[in-house]
């Protein structure tokens, strides 16, 4: 700590003094510890009270000063007066937090040096009110990193160094000052310069080299291929390789990584130990031995290896990732937050997620914005995130900055969570290894995240075939004649005498042969690494979905865990109606009355708990249920406390957690995905607020959910509830869009059911975690049914019964009379029902189709037998003809070969539609009315609008 200078203690300070005492009561942290303690034993001293007038603390400071010999003035200038002193002080810090402020604007940051650097006139001692005349004055440092006071031009010269050279910092946004002065101290005690060793400079070059050789080698072996080349970014191999040896330092276990396709190649060679056989077989087009599905390009393929750190081994995992780029964001921190809680890593301090972004699609995908916003939430942070950015200065293939954004820089939405922000050239790579120190370590201390911007450049196109300079002449021009960041740091080697040519020219040759003799080219690799805490989805390959498992509990079992969630603390006030929703849940235990979907899922939670398994929901309106059933989170109406029952079944039990998530669904989804992925031995569940609510992560549905395993043989078991049914309210709040998800199912890659009881919930959700079976589950659940009298169960449906995929005729209905089989799902089902008991019909039965796919062909065809003089077999579905089910199961029951050969197949829906369903209430109802009266073959009423026509 610096001690307080007597040269601050005259009165041409006043002024000054007096902005830092008021900054003081107003905040003591906000001044530095010597100046707090200096008011705290003033305080002490004069007995004063903050809401006293500052004149006593001004005439103390009088008092001092009268007894200190006024500052010295520069050579043959006039004395200056008390006044004036104090004004040039304050210009003095000023002009210091102009520096901290914008003094990014006027670093050297460019490579290629195709923008002229902005005139920034608060960086001028003149804007401030300086002259020539003040440099050689000395005048009192403040909070800068520095002795108490300097001359000005020592000043300037510290302030110049550390916020405009190779690094431009960008912090003074962030609302704690705690951090700003971590920061500051960190920058300005060194001046943003590092003064690294020999042995520190020889990784630097290696990796340097490491990062230009694999490229050049790659150009020169597979001409013309598709590789997305690093060169003009080969900074970020040291970047990375220092975040990963010093993160082995900070008992860091695991790091995953989340990056596009620019540099992928080399990060997975050069970082993560990928073997060079393995990549030149994937130009070669070899199919790698472990992938039977589809596969997928080199460049979007992931990896995971062991690498040697100084305390042991450091798991690496690169996510797979498709050409959705920062569609992986989220994807990455749910995996990391998943890897977080299998090691019960409170602190989140072992686990470190990693966002390697191109310049314009962190500042264009909106993606990006919600992976932030959820980064400092409870059920989604992950203790700090280090953004890494690819700055080439150019988006895809022809797009300037000025067309690929509205910011400054394409970092600046990092600002809406207050990181830190260090733009650095890429071209310097100590400065880059520099950044890294200060990433991890910023991370370590605030567990937030912070952002590196490499400013870079692209040496060749968008890919190795295009031609860039047909569209960016100057600026390729430029890059044709740029040295590149090896070949700068060697010659500046050289130079220094800390390496000879020689020395430079060995590393390269040492790492060619190193590539021919596919020996590993990264850090050490450890074969035999502890496996402890690893993924392992091995438990899970190789079964089949239709493998019987028994879903059902006794009822002892039944009663207790009953008596366990609907047990609250005794001074809990309640909401009137939800105890009396918790007091029929307790009498739904016992038997005595029906029970509803809200107790079926409450249930299956705690029946899952129970057994070892932990448990993950989160959506808009999760904890209490978007349509007011679910209630696992109860409030104290007197004064806001929360209780969640399911966290207090037992003394030792597994983790149940549900979050009202952000109102975001494409990275909320994405992050469920990827805990998902990470944690096979669990419930993860994404709840939409209406089924169509998931159209906005489309994305994750079609990149990750329905094709990973195919693609990348990864494995999820996320369950999607969707609300669906139509119930006249509007295009928007009817349908989950079944039709998509049936359109994605092949090759058994999920699961879509469409329960229709509370029980069929209840063993839907137990079948998916106790089977050896791990796909993601589509659902389309419940709105007005969650509370339809007919859709309750008994608790002798849980006890005696598991998951029916295809539900019979309930009704007492002699099977050789049904000349009409309907046959659908969901909540048509008791629309028909109601109407055929209303109308005494017993030729017609209705069945139910729960599970869609994978289809149950065997249990289909089994029911539709049982009828043996059916002549038609009726899908019936609320969608219209175009949506939902129908087009699926046409093609289903055909092939399958569900009908025999004397029996036709008949679609009854709503008319062909562009939009899912209708606005108007009374036009739904009109809508409804008729396909239930064509299902049943009941006479046609007119409508009031077709009486209306015939009159006119």
């Amino acid at each position: 700590m610096k001690k307080l200078s007597n040269a601050c203690l005259y009165s041409a300070n006043a002024d000054f003094i007096e902005q830092l005492y008021e900054a003081y009561l107003s905040d003591p942290d906000s001044v530095d510890a010597d100046w707090r303690q200096y008011f705290d034993a003033l305080r002490a001293d004069d007995h004063l009270r903050q809401e006293i007038p500052h004149g006593p603390v001004r005439e103390k400071f009088a008092r001092l000063a009268r007894q200190r010999p006024a500052p010295a003035t520069t050579a043959g200038s006039a004395p200056l007066s008390p006044q004036q002193s104090a004004h040039k002080q304050v210009s003095v810090l000023q002009l210091i937090n102009a520096y901290r402020f914008r003094g990014h604007r006027q670093a050297e940051l460019d490579p290629i040096k195709q923008y002229q650097r902005p005139n920034v006139p608060e960086l001028e001692p003149g804007f401030h009110g300086l002259s020539e005349a003040d440099l050689d004055t000395e005048f009192n440092t403040g909070s800068l990193v520095a002795p108490d006071s300097l001359k000005l031009r020592d000043i300037l010269e510290q302030v110049r160094a550390t916020y405009c050279g190779p690094i431009g910092a960008e912090y003074m946004h962030i609302n704690e000052t705690e951090q700003k002065r971590w920061i500051q101290k960190r920058l300005e005690g060194s001046r943003a310069t590092p003064q690294y060793n020999r042995e520190q400079k020889h990784r630097i070059i290696g990796r340097l080299t490491a990062a230009k050789a694999l490229e050049e080698y790659l150009h020169n072996k597979y001409v013309g291929q598709k590789r997305f080349s690093l060169e003009g970014g080969e900074s970020l191999i040291p970047l990375l390789d220092n975040i990963v040896q010093r993160g082995g330092r900070a008992d860091l276990h695991e790091i995953v990584i989340g990056m596009a396709h620019r540099g992928r190649l080399n990060v997975l060679v050069n970082i993560l130990g990928k073997m060079p056989s393995e990549l030149f077989g994937e130009f070669e087009g070899k199919q790698p031995e472990n992938n039977n599905g589809s596969g997928d390009v080199k460049y979007h393929l992931g990896y995971s290896s062991d690498i040697a750190v100084d305390n042991g081994a450091l798991h690496l995992t690169l996510a797979f990732n498709p050409s959705h780029l920062e569609i992986i964001d989220p994807v990455v921190e749910g995996s990391v937050r998943a890897r977080q809680d299998r090691r019960r890593d409170v602190e989140r301090n072992q686990v470190l997620p990693l966002l390697i972004h191109g310049d314009a699609a962190l500042a264009g995908q909106g993606v990006v914005m919600e992976t932030l916003n959820l980064s400092q939430t409870r059920g989604y942070s992950t203790g700090g995130t280090i953004h890494v950015v690819i700055n080439n200065q150019i988006g895809f293939t022809t797009s300037d900055p000025l067309d690929s954004r509205s910011t400054l820089y394409c970092t600046d939405v990092a600002k809406m969570i207050q990181a830190p922000i260090l733009h650095v050239n890429g071209d310097d790579p100590e400065a880059v290894v520099f950044a890294a120190e200060f990433a991890l370590d910023y991370r370590t201390e605030f567990n937030k995240d912070v952002v590196i911007d490499l400013v870079c450049y692209r040496r060749h196109g968008h890919s190795e075939a295009d031609e860039p300079a047909a569209t960016q002449p100057v600026m390729y021009r430029k890059i044709r004649n740029h040295t590149d960041a090896h070949r700068q740091y060697s010659d500046r080697l050289i130079r220094e005498g800390t390496f000879s040519k020689e020395d430079i020219q060995m590393l390269e040759d040492d790492y060619i042969k190193a590539l021919e003799e596919n020996q590993p080219v990264s850090a050490p690799l450890i074969s035999k690494a502890q496996r402890e805490y690893l993924v392992n989805f091995e438990p899970f390959k190789n079964h089949r979905w239709d493998e019987p498992v028994d879903t059902s509990l006794d009822r002892d079992t039944i009663a207790r865990l009953t008596e366990s969630f609907t047990r609250v603390p005794e001074d809990f006030q309640l909401h009137k109606t939800v105890e009396k929703i918790i007091h029929a849940r307790r009498q739904m235990g016992q038997d005595e009355q029906p029970f509803d979907w809200g107790y079926a899922e409450m249930l299956a939670y705690a029946s899952l708990l129970d057994a070892g398994y932990p448990i993950r929901i989160s959506g808009q309106d999760s904890a209490r249920g978007t349509f007011f059933h679910r209630h696992s989170v109860i409030h104290n109406q007197e004064n806001g406390d929360t209780y969640l029952p399911l966290q207090h079944l037992k003394a030792e039990q597994p983790s149940f957690l549900i979050i009202n998530s952000i109102l975001s669904e494409e990275a909320v989804l994405a992050f469920e995905y990827g805990y998902s992925s990470s944690q096979p031995n669990g419930l993860v569940m994404w709840e939409a607020q209406f089924g169509d609510f998931a159209n906005g992560a489309q994305v994750v549905i079609d990149q990750f959910i329905s094709s990973s395993e195919a693609k990348w043989d990864r494995y999820s078991g996320l369950v999607m509830l969707l609300p669906h049914g139509y119930d006249g309210q509007g295009p928007e709040h009817s349908s989950a869009r079944l039709e998509r998800y049936l359109q994605l199912c092949a090759e058994d890659n999920m699961q879509v059911c469409f329960p229709s009881t509370a029980a069929q919930m209840f063993h839907m959700l137990r079948r998916q975690v106790l089977r050896p079976y791990r796909k993601p589950l589509i659902v389309m659940s419940p709105k007005s049914l969650l509370r339809h009298k007919l859709s309750t169960s008994t608790l002798s449906d849980i006890t005696d019964h598991g998951f029916q995929l295809v539900i019979d005729e309930i009704d007492d209905i002699d099977k050789h009379k049904v000349r009409r089989l309907l046959i659908c799902s969901g909540k048509v089902y008791y629309d028909l029902l109601d109407a055929r008991r209303d109308n005494d019909i017993d030729n017609i039965a209705i069945a139910r189709i729960e599970q869609l796919y994978p289809f149950p062909k065997r249990e289909l065809s089994e029911l539709v037998a049982s009828y043996p003089n059916v002549e038609d077999v009726v899908w019936v579905q609320e969608e219209p003809r175009n949506q939902g089910a129908c087009a699926y199961l046409l093609e289903s029951l055909n092939l399958f070969g569900s009908l025999n050969n004397n029996q036709q197949l008949l679609i009854i829906a709503r008319p062909y539609s562009a939009s899912p369903a209708v606005g108007s209430p009374s036009r739904h109802l009109e809508q409804q009315r008729q396909l239930v009266q064509e299902a049943l073959l009941l006479e046609a009423q007119e409508s009031s609008d077709d009486k209306a026509r015939k009159s006119a």
